[in-house]
């Protein structure tokens, strides 16, 4: 005899009506990740000193620093790693150093440039996008590349507005687009302020005939302000919602928000409590939004006589944002490339064959040590996912240990997205 529920037709549709604006919700403020690499680090430089052979010669710095101290083997093991870890890891870095030592590159025209003058800056601005275009075309710009210019409280707003109508024109007029092209808006304190920024793409996509949505970008979260408003709430929890889509990711910056709380110079850090609060506020507002997330910098310089010092210290801040959920962060220097790298791969190395075992469990439904959920299998599928495209492990790595191929990958960790492109 069948079963009979109790719930009828009518009872199932009153649910459905009222839930509609739910999955309206769902579907659109929450598509979740969009599967599209993600850049361990944004280097930034002032927009001035760029060059389309900066990203090689950032690399040839690189190098010679680490060969100065002992090598990249050396290295590894300065940040902890064991010396077959080590070991393995080194060649990796060195042929990230020389194919591409930077990832994405962000031409500074705020903090890093400082006031020249309009009619320096005007140049400035079109000689940058210049450059770019060149860079690109010459297969010499990093995989992501753009400009922050200045935030828009009402001092800085019509200068940072100019900049970035003279890039991205200048830019468009060169040529398509730049497949990474990154626009980051900086110092943001109100929700407002991220509303005119939409509205100012928006009106440079129509200007320039480009498809609604092309031009996205990504917020700086630099005060205390976006984290706690003056009302009690969180604004940076509004971003997502009021304009779906258009926000790429968010970045924690590390020391205009530490000294907005009168957190004494010394003590300023990516891991300081205050810092920890705020990126997990940040990490819980964007949560299944498909917006991603950095970590900030370290000032700390690897020079010197402090330059093994300093290389530990962003090691382990490198390391302990990634343990964290935050996949990419800052650098300042051509000496911080070292250490972001050998710290990134010995990362991922050190937990593929565990993540690796665990998906091949999954996905042959063998019964191991962990019992793990399809949230879990998409966690772990991505940690292996993104250690493959940085260049830390190989896919014939993965194929050996998990038996699945980059694609396999890709639909465990975008599930959502795996069933849209197959329809």
């Amino acid at each position: 005899m069948s079963p009979v529920p109790s719930l009828s037709a009518a009872d199932l549709a009153r649910i459905d009506a009222s839930l509609q604006a739910t999955d309206q919700l769902l579907d659109r403020n929450y598509p979740g990740d969009d599967g599209s690499r993600q850049p361990v680090h944004t280097v930034y430089v002032p927009a001035d000193r760029f060059t389309p052979d900066l990203a090689a010669d950032w690399g040839r710095q690189a190098l010679a620093a680490a060969e100065a101290h002992g090598g990249l083997e050396r290295l590894g093991t300065l940040l902890g790693q064991d010396g077959g870890l080590a070991a393995a890891v080194a060649p990796r870095v060195a042929a990230k150093l020389a194919a591409e030592p930077i990832e994405d590159l962000r031409l500074d025209f705020e903090d890093g440039y400082g006031n020249r003058g309009d009619e320096t800056e005007d140049a400035d601005a079109v000689a940058a996008a210049r450059s770019v275009a060149t860079a690109v075309a010459a297969g010499t710009a990093p995989p992501f590349i753009g400009i922050r210019f200045k935030c828009f409280e009402e001092a800085t707003r019509a200068r940072g507005l100019r900049t970035l109508d003279l890039f991205v024109s200048t830019l468009a007029d060169a040529g398509e687009l730049p497949f990474g092209l990154v626009l980051t808006l900086p110092k943001v304190t109100t929700v407002d302020q991220v509303k005119a920024m939409d509205f100012a793409v928006g009106r440079l996509e129509a200007a320039h005939s480009l498809p609604a949505g092309r031009l996205r970008f990504e917020v700086q979260v630099e005060t205390p302000q976006l984290i706690l408003g003056a009302d009690g709430t969180s604004p940076v929890a509004r971003l997502a919602h009021e304009i779906p889509g258009r926000i790429s990711a968010l970045h924690y910056g590390t020391y205009d928000y530490s000294a907005s709380l009168e957190i004494a110079a010394q003590y300023q850090s990516m891991e300081h409590p205050v810092a920890d609060f705020a990126k997990e506020v940040m990490q819980l507002a964007v949560a299944g939004t498909g917006i991603r997330l950095s970590d900030g910098s370290s000032n700390v310089i690897p020079m010197g006589d402090g330059t093994e010092d300093a290389w530990r210290l962003h090691g382990r801040l490198v390391r302990r944002s990634l343990e964290r959920g935050y996949y990419q962060g800052w650098d300042m220097h051509p000496a911080h490339l070292p250490s972001r790298f050998s710290a990134t791969y010995a990362f991922y190395r050190q937990g593929l064959p565990a993540a690796a075992a665990r998906l091949a469990n999954y996905v042959s439904r063998t019964e191991g040590a962990v019992m793990d959920e399809p949230a879990t299998a998409r966690a772990l599928a991505n940690f292996v996912l993104r250690g493959v495209v940085c260049g830390a492990v190989g896919a014939d790595e993965v194929q050996a240990l998990a038996g699945l191929d980059q694609s396999q990958l890709s639909a465990l960790a975008h599930p959502r997205l795996a069933v849209s492109t197959s329809k």
